[in-house]
């Protein structure tokens, strides 16, 4: 790949905006007729920018100035097919200084050099980060939810349905396929396995967006939900199990009752 064959490859500091659109992008036809490179997806996008486009929703540009975003973003609006009624976005910026050490400096992703597996590697890290930020708000809206059901529990009462619990349980494990099944926020790239010369830097930016950290705390909150949801299922069934006995131990009772007023009144 050559620096005419992709211009932003020729600036020395280069704007980087992700957007996390929605779950789903169907880039079929970007791969058939607007690929540079593959897995993850880069294809050109404005003047002189380039973009990476990411299956599972996340779309990350590079130096592209406001009115060209814009554009690009309305080009691919037919390909979000779930979209997110207010997408999250994230900013960064990369320069290029040779002969330094690659990774963060005063906020800004340094790099000795520039290929399109940068853009790549750089994209996968902010996509990755976008993901995560997604969830932890959704996470933390569940906890808003379920602070009820477990104050309701220490209480000694579950005031609250099946099928909300139930609610509960299925967001957690969608959130969980859609880290582990689509973006694969724990593992490495597939760029690191074909060019083991930027797994240093991938570790770097990974450390540096907290990317383990957060999908291991993102998993223990999502355990805490999943668990605390089905203990209150289970205790809903439970008391519905002992109300239908009651029921049964009433109706018992009558039927006694019915028999025996019959022998003596009859």
């Amino acid at each position: 790949m050559t620096q005419e064959d992709l211009p932003v490859l020729s600036q020395n500091i280069i704007s980087v905006r992700a957007h996390f659109l929605g779950q789903r992008l169907d880039l079929r036809s970007f791969e058939q007729t607007h690929r540079i490179a593959m897995t993850p997806l880069l294809v050109r996008a404005g003047s002189s920018g380039c973009a990476v486009l990411f299956r599972y929703g996340v779309v990350v540009l590079f130096g592209l100035d406001s009115i060209e975003e814009a554009s690009f973003l309305s080009n691919i609006q037919s390909m979000n097919l779930e979209p997110y009624d207010s997408p999250e976005k994230d900013d960064a910026r990369i320069t290029v200084v040779a002969n330094t050490l690659e990774g963060i400096e005063q906020g800004n992703i340094v790099i000795n050099k520039l290929a399109t597996q940068h853009f790549q590697l750089v994209a996968t890290i902010l996509a990755k980060s976008l993901v995560l930020s997604h969830y932890e708000s959704r996470v933390a809206n569940s906890f808003d939810r379920i602070e009820p059901l477990a104050v309701s529990l220490q209480k000694g009462g579950v005031h609250r349905g099946g099928r909300e619990l139930l609610a509960h349980i299925g967001d957690t494990l969608t959130i969980l396929s859609k880290m582990v099944g689509r973006a694969e926020v724990s593992e490495k790239p597939e760029i690191i396995w074909e060019y083991p010369e930027y797994e240093r830097l991938y570790m770097r930016l990974e450390d540096e967006y907290e990317i383990k950290e957060r999908h291991i705390a993102l998993e223990r909150k999502l355990d805490l939900v999943s668990r605390t949801a089905e203990t209150l299922l289970e205790l809903l069934q439970h008391r519905r199990s002992l109300r239908v006995e009651w029921y049964i131990v009433i109706l018992i009772v009558v039927d006694i009752l019915v028999s025996l007023g019959e022998k003596f009144f009859v």
